[in-house]
């Protein structure tokens, strides 16, 4: 009985962004209306793995990284138009990515901030203007190795990959906000 009752609980972020940053977002914007305050809605992995085209296993070990750090399968993506310079015809598989929604997207959220970040050798912070002017937040990880699913032994390359917040406000200044109450260290720029 109590193993059921621990997998519903809400996601701890989840949990915290309810009780206490949705408080603490609508004193600092002045809104009392829930809806209009902003909220996470999805969170987008990307891996381009331009070497498959060379090496087919290759694709098929980073989507196996992917599926591990995000907790479900992978799409894999194909070339739409070839490109002669990079030897690229139409269809060819060139990357995989994954969408986190609801409970998957707090969790990694969750374990990105607190132990995947830390880990990265000489960590400063995250870059705080890599805002798109509509309110999402895209960063890149050099490599997969500082995520714990993945086993350091067992992996043959390093693999980067583009992470992207998709929030519901339309302005930069609220997404960075949101992002920095769930944790996100963002580089401090003053100095």
């Amino acid at each position: 009985m109590a193993a059921t009752a621990e997998r519903h609980a809400p996601p701890r972020l989840q949990e915290r962004y309810e009780k206490e940053i949705l408080p603490v977002l609508a004193k600092n914007f002045g809104r009392e209306n829930r809806l209009s305050l902003p909220k996470l809605t999805k969170i987008v992995l990307n891996m381009g793995v331009g070497k498959a085209l060379q090496d087919k296993e290759r694709m098929k070990q980073s989507a196996d990284h992917l599926g591990m750090i995000a907790g479900q399968r992978p799409q894999i993506t194909k070339a739409r138009m070839a490109v002669s310079g990079f030897r690229l015809r139409e269809g060819n598989e060139i990357g995989c990515r994954v969408t986190l929604r609801g409970r998957r997207m707090y969790e990694f959220l969750d374990r990105l901030i607190n132990v995947a970040l830390p880990r990265i050798r000489d960590f400063r912070g995250v870059n705080p203007k890599s805002f798109d002017g509509n309110g999402n937040y895209s960063m890149g990880v050099t490599e997969q190795l500082i995520f714990p699913e993945i086993d350091p032994d067992k992996v043959s390359f390093t693999q980067g990959m583009d992470i992207t917040f998709v929030t519901t406000t339309k302005n930069d200044d609220e997404a960075r906000e949101l992002l920095r109450q769930f944790g996100m260290p963002f580089r401090d720029e003053t100095k």
